[in-house]
């Protein structure tokens, strides 16, 4: 069961309940005979609860009280439930009306107010006690499976970046530069060193500013440029606020890794990688054009780098469905892998 369908079943099957204690407890202690309006106003009453409830949920959620602390989030929670409670104790009066229940100088009594309003903003209270125990645990369950999959994914990726061909590749182009292009060299174990450092040295943040990810990209293609040589051509096109951004670590150098690694590397005239991004009003757009053809059957093309199954993991439980990621063919010659994250105001901590 989904969290909407469930969180529907629990609101119409607790409120109904609620209901039905009411009339069991009339039954069973009450001296006068049940009416049908009677049982009518405390269905009512439930639905008012239910409405009510439903509408500060959404309040809450535009509100985002879900990621207030305590000290924040306590004040808030109890003001909001006598408002609630005042406001349930007037419209339960005019349901009474059209029912025949109302009696003015029972209804406005203070000590009648005073007691139910109290009664109503303890029934509030515990219900966002629920609510929110719920979201925490709920986040509280998503932290441990992010640490899970970051933990693989840095496996993962240690595996990956540390394999010995690419260390040898590395090693071996900078030393054909040392005697050839000395300054070039030094240049080239400065980008092999920032790369390895970035895999070995990991704060395990769950994200990372977009310009520092886009540095180890270039550090990555500036090495793979001197294996290639003419085969290998880089291109950028940043959007002036891409900085303003946070995104996965090491995910986008994993892409342009694979584009690179089955795209470019498997033709014999080599080709390009066009590193591009795009701020929309909501969300982020990073796209990666490489030359090469996308094999949909392709076992190891499906499989780069981290793999997609991962990759697509880690933005699950980032940003929920506002993230994707897809890689298609956009030309007969062309490779697309285009990166979408929602609009966020990450700060890049451990929390």
């Amino acid at each position: 069961m989904n969290k909407l369908k469930l969180y529907w079943s629990l609101q119409i099957g607790g409120w109904f309940t609620f209901a039905f204690v009411q009339i069991l407890g009339f039954l069973l202690l009450g001296d006068m005979q049940l009416s049908v309006f009677q049982i009518a106003f405390w269905v009512l009453e439930a639905l008012l609860f239910l409405i009510t409830t439903h509408l500060f949920r959404n309040f809450v959620i535009a509100k985002n009280w879900l990621a207030l602390n305590m000290a924040k989030l306590i004040p808030r929670i109890v003001a909001s439930v006598f408002v609630l409670a005042v406001l349930v104790y007037v419209l339960r009066m005019m349901i009474s009306v059209p029912l025949g229940m109302y009696n003015p100088k029972i209804a406005w009594s203070f000590s009648n107010l005073l007691g139910l309003s109290t009664v109503y903003a303890l029934i509030f209270f515990l219900w966002s006690v629920l609510y929110f125990i719920y979201h925490y645990f709920e986040r509280y369950n998503i932290s441990l499976k992010h640490q899970a999959a970051i933990n693989e994914i840095e496996l993962n990726n240690l595996k990956s970046q540390l394999n010995p061909h690419f260390i040898f590749n590395a090693l071996n182009s900078i030393r054909a530069l040392v005697d050839e292009n000395p300054k070039k060299s030094k240049n080239s174990i400065t980008q092999l060193s920032n790369i390895l450092r970035n895999s070995l040295v990991s704060d395990k943040k769950k994200v990372t500013r977009f310009d520092e990810e886009l540095k180890i990209v270039k550090d990555y293609l500036g090495l793979e440029t001197i294996r290639f040589e003419e085969r290998l051509k880089t291109s950028y096109d940043i959007h002036p606020d891409s900085n303003m951004f946070f995104v996965p670590p090491l995910m986008l150098q994993t892409l342009v890794e694979n584009g690179v690694k089955h795209g470019i590397s498997k033709l014999k005239e080599g080709g390009s990688i066009y590193l591009k991004t795009i701020v929309e009003e909501d969300k982020f757009k990073i796209q990666i054009r490489n030359s090469g053809i996308f094999k949909l059957n392709g076992t190891s093309r499906n499989k780069p780098g981290l793999g997609l199954k991962n990759t697509r993991q880690r933005l699950e439980l980032l940003f929920g469905d506002n993230a994707s990621l897809q890689i298609f063919n956009e030309s007969p010659n062309v490779v697309l892998t285009e990166l979408i994250i929602p609009q966020n105001k990450y700060e890049s901590t451990n929390s």
